[in-house]
């Protein structure tokens, strides 16, 4: 006698083969992913130490090599370029002004040397710290004709580069008021903007490219509790903006045609 057939129970668990097959192949991608992010973080290492060793090698300044991820013991105690203060800043932003810091710090190294001005290279830009008791006298806004010269040759390195610079005045923390100042404010202005009128007027570097800005005592260099922090914090940096210091700045819009005068009542 023929045995009956079994009843054939529909499997309802088919659709773990497909979810199975979706998760290794989604955990392949991912692992695809990952790997690619590690072959390129390995290739700008590479790139970063080529570009450190050749400094080393040119005996380049020595703290662009910090920049590029060298030790800060390599430079000098006296050597007046510091690194950047970010070090996680990205490399890139400052790539683009190491011509400049290496022709200022050529054109100027005996000034440099003597202490009469600074140049750091920092993330936001190029940064040339002008001192008040070289470049202004006390507690006042006009440049020294003396130190012509010496701007002039900033001036030249502003002139080979598009980047926008802005001009930063600073005081110590003693109050001002007198006839032509009321406060630090007004003085840390006022030297900002007669660096510009004289970078614009003599010097010929378009206004558009300048911008002041005066921030009395609020960024001292050092504390000032002395004699020596207090002078170095009277000073006019010269900022020659980098990628990183133009995104702070604001963007030009697309100037628009006055509007016509109103026209009054008849009569009138």
């Amino acid at each position: 006698m023929a045995r009956k057939k079994q009843a054939q129970h529909d499997n309802h668990d088919r659709w773990l083969v497909s979810y199975a097959d979706f998760i290794t192949l989604l955990f392949a991608f991912f692992v695809m992913m990952f790997a690619s992010s590690q072959t390129d973080r390995g290739k700008a290492q590479q790139v970063s130490e080529s570009v450190r060793k050749a400094l080393e090698e040119t005996h380049a300044v020595s703290r662009i090599v910090a920049i590029f991820g060298g030790s800060a013991k390599d430079a000098g105690k006296g050597d007046s370029m510091a690194a950047p203060k970010d070090p996680g800043a990205p490399n890139e932003a400052v790539v683009d002004l190491l011509p400049s810091l290496e022709f200022l710090s050529r054109e100027l190294s005996a000034e440099i040397r003597a202490g009469k001005m600074q140049i750091n290279l920092e993330p936001r830009g190029l940064v040339v710290s002008l001192p008040q008791a070289t470049f202004f006298p006390s507690g006042q806004d006009t440049i020294d004709p003396a130190t012509y010269p010496v701007i002039e040759k900033v001036s030249a390195a502003i002139r080979k580069i598009p980047n926008p610079v802005r001009l930063e005045g600073h005081t110590d923390s003693v109050p001002i008021h007198n006839v032509r100042f009321r406060s630090t404010w007004e003085l840390s202005a006022a030297r900002s903007i007669a660096m510009l009128e004289l970078l614009a007027v003599r010097y010929e570097i378009p206004r558009e490219r300048l911008a002041v800005a005066g921030y009395a005592d609020t960024v001292p260099a050092e504390p000032n509790d002395s004699e020596e922090g207090r002078a170095r914090n009277r000073r006019v940096d010269i900022v020659v903006l980098s990628r990183i210091g133009l995104m702070r700045e604001p963007e030009p819009t697309a100037r628009t045609e006055p509007p016509p005068p109103a026209k009054g009542p008849k009569g009138a």
